[in-house]
């Protein structure tokens, strides 16, 4: 896989490459998935690979379900806007920021952390969940494997936390549908905002945004290709247009703090 297909321009050059760096280009979402399951000895590898990503102050504030049963997964595709594919894939990865592990801990010692109760500590558990995760992401694809992320998993949280039995002071933050790709899934690799548009020099430039239209061509010429209408800049503006297209999850402040994720 090419770089130029990465940026969706020909022109696209890297000089430092290697074979990691050959599977994060390659990276796409896979949301048709074909017949073999996931096995256990490649379900701890990638627990593994995601234990071994960078968490803050050795907190490792997160866990991860797997769901393979057929049924709990047609429950939380349900949940997370009907997306089939939850359903479909043979294995359903509920990353969970988990704050929990550490009050429990406490309790145990009788002691307090009061320092949980502050935002902070709340974007520490959500930062390092997606930082394990996306390790896992990166080894699945070195196994052959596919995935796609969910944060529709937050649509309706409260229902999720019960179908999973979570305890007080955690989250599911997001899933991920885990599988072997389906080769006739019309899909392909998106292209990305030019390295223009995204890197800085010592300090920011808005200046970057001159970069955008040519983006928005190659987005939409990608779209084309797969059937799909419109470019980067109507799926930004219509994503984040207020809180009807968030799905529910305009309430997620007040649903933390239910869960015992206050931010303070």
């Amino acid at each position: 896989m090419s770089v130029t297909e990465r940026y969706g321009d020909p022109e696209a050059r890297l000089e430092a490459v290697n074979d990691t760096v050959r599977i994060q280009l390659a990276h796409r979402s896979v949301r048709r998935f074909g017949p073999r399951d996931v096995t256990d000895d490649e379900l701890t590898t990638l627990v593994a690979a995601a234990q071994s990503a960078p968490t803050s102050s050795n907190l490792q504030p997160w866990s991860v379900i797997a769901v393979r049963d057929p049924e709990r997964r047609a429950r939380l595709a349900h949940l997370a806007g009907e997306q089939a594919f939850i359903a479909q894939a043979p294995l359903f990865l509920v990353w969970v920021a988990d704050l929990g592990r550490a009050r429990r801990l406490a309790a145990r010692r009788g002691t307090d952390v009061h320092a949980a109760d502050y935002l902070e500590t709340t974007l520490i558990g959500f930062i390092d969940t997606a930082l394990a995760a996306q390790n896992a992401v990166t080894a699945a694809e070195s196994l052959g494997l596919g995935s796609v992320f969910v944060g529709a998993i937050r649509n309706r949280p409260e229902e999720v936390a019960a179908e999973l039995k979570l305890p007080p002071h955690t989250v599911a933050a997001f899933g991920l549908a885990v599988g072997e790709p389906d080769p006739a899934e019309r899909a392909g690799v998106k292209p990305r905002l030019p390295q223009a548009a995204v890197l800085h020099r010592e300090q920011y430039s808005d200046a970057s945004d001159a970069h955008l239209d040519v983006y928005d061509e190659r987005l939409a010429a990608y779209n084309a290709r797969f059937g799909l209408k419109g470019n980067w800049t109507d799926r930004v503006l219509a994503r984040l247009r207020g809180p009807e297209s968030m799905g529910g999850r305009h309430k997620l402040r007040a649903v933390l703090e239910s869960f015992g994720l206050p931010s303070r």
